[in-house]
């Protein structure tokens, strides 16, 4: 008798665990014809940029070294993401770490680790328009004080 309820039991296990594998129900597929679009996906116009001072008295400062400078920064002024010059250079020039897009940004300058320079802001425009004879889009950001 333990037996053949054993093996009863078996069967109707072995029945149930093969059912619930076998499904009648549709299954749809998303279809690999559906595109979708993204801001990253949209082919937007980008544009190096290469950044220096401007002097105080005007005088426009594209290389050197020993700068109190912690980077520079771009900030869209619509989108309000901001890009970054490569890393902590205390040298002239410095380049954006990534190509900008089209638009308009707020540069500005990163007080370096002494605190003893202060930078401003410069508002410009990134398109076709200014890019300079070397291919970069060069900003100039103003010293505001130094000691």
């Amino acid at each position: 008798m333990k037996k053949s309820i054993f093996t009863v039991s078996a069967v109707i296990g072995l029945l149930a665990v093969t059912t619930s594998f076998s499904s009648t129900d549709v299954v749809e597929v998303p279809s690999k014809d559906r595109t979708e679009v993204s801001h990253k996906d949209a082919k937007t116009k980008t544009y190096p940029v290469r950044y220096g001072l401007l002097a105080k008295n005007g005088t426009k400062i594209l290389s050197g070294s020993g700068y109190d400078l912690g980077g520079f920064v771009a900030e869209n002024t619509v989108t309000g993401e901001q890009y970054f010059s490569i890393g902590y250079q205390p040298v002239l020039p410095q380049y954006s770490e990534d190509d900008l897009p089209e638009g308009t940004y707020t540069f500005s300058g990163i007080q370096g680790q002494g605190g003893w320079v202060g930078y401003g802001t410069v508002v410009a425009t990134v398109s076709d328009d200014n890019v300079d004879a070397d291919g970069y889009i060069t900003i100039y950001v103003p010293i505001a004080w130094e000691e």
